[in-house]
C-alpha cells in the first residue's frame, strides 16, 4: 500500500479525485474550522434535552413499595368485603366470598400495575 500522495504511481489526487494540486495548510485548517463550527451547530441541537414523562423513578423507593402494597391489599380487601356482603344477602357462603376474593385479587394486580407505570408500556393494538 503506498502514502495518500500516490500521484507518480498513477493514482488519483485531490479531494474529488480529479488531478490536480494539493490544497495549502491555510485551505485546510479554514476547511476544518468551518466543519468544526457546524459540527458544533448539530451537537447542540442534539444535545437539547426532551422533556420527560412522569417518571417513577425520582420516586422514593420506599414510598412506591408501600403504594403498591396499599393498592394490593385494597383490592382484596374491598373484593372479600363484596363477597362476604353477598353471602350474607343471598345465603350462598362461601361462593360470593370466593368469587369476589378472587376478583378483587385481579383488581389489586391491575391497579399495582398502573401505579407503577407498567401498564402504560404497551401499546394499543397489542396483547
Amino acid at each position: 500500500m503506498s502514502g495518500p500522495d500516490n500521484t507518480s504511481a498513477g493514482g488519483k489526487s485531490g479531494p474529488d479525485g480529479a488531478g490536480g494540486s494539493r490544497p495549502s495548510d491555510t485551505e485546510l485548517s479554514a476547511r476544518l474550522e468551518q466543519l468544526n463550527t457546524s459540527l458544533g451547530h448539530v451537537r447542540a441541537k442534539a444535545e437539547v434535552p426532551a422533556p420527560k414523562e412522569q417518571d417513577t423513578s425520582s420516586k422514593s423507593g420506599v414510598a412506591l413499595a408501600f403504594r403498591l402494597g396499599a393498592e394490593f391489599v385494597s383490592g382484596v380487601l374491598v373484593g372479600s368485603l363484596i363477597g362476604y356482603g353477598i353471602d350474607r344477602f343471598f345465603s350462598i357462603t362461601p361462593w360470593g366470598l370466593i368469587v369476589f376474593t378472587l376478583v378483587g385479587f385481579a383488581a389489586g394486580v391491575t391497579n399495582m400495575l398502573r401505579a407503577s407505570g407498567e401498564g402504560r408500556k404497551k401499546g394499543p393494538g397489542t396483547s
